[in-house]
């Protein structure tokens, strides 16, 4: 499995629209994708207008390829990309160890 970190900026005083639509997006657009096993969202405490997106995909390809180069890619930016400060910072990850 392939976690994807996606760290996310928005404008200042958006917060609570993007906590909608960022909920709305993953559930309704992003969760239609193939090879996408799940997702969380963690917004910033001290940053406020700071989100950690962490989506567990199959294969780094179900991501890139799959997801990035469907319309289901312009569904979600659609819904989200109004909110972005700057371009979000993505890169994927493999596990190398877990608590039980």
């Amino acid at each position: 499995m392939i976690l994807e970190i996606a760290d996310i900026r928005i404008r200042p005083g958006q917060q609570a629209a993007f906590d909608e639509a960022i909920q709305r997006g993953l559930t309704t657009v992003a969760a239609r994708a193939q090879g996408m096993r799940g997702f969380k969202v963690n917004k910033g405490i001290e940053s406020p207008e700071r989100y950690v997106l962490q989506i567990f995909w199959d294969t780094l390809e179900a991501h890139t390829v799959g997801f990035r180069e469907s319309p289901l890619f312009a569904e979600w930016r659609a819904i989200v990309g109004p909110f972005f400060a700057q371009p979000p910072v993505v890169e994927h990850f493999t596990l190398l160890a877990k608590s039980d």
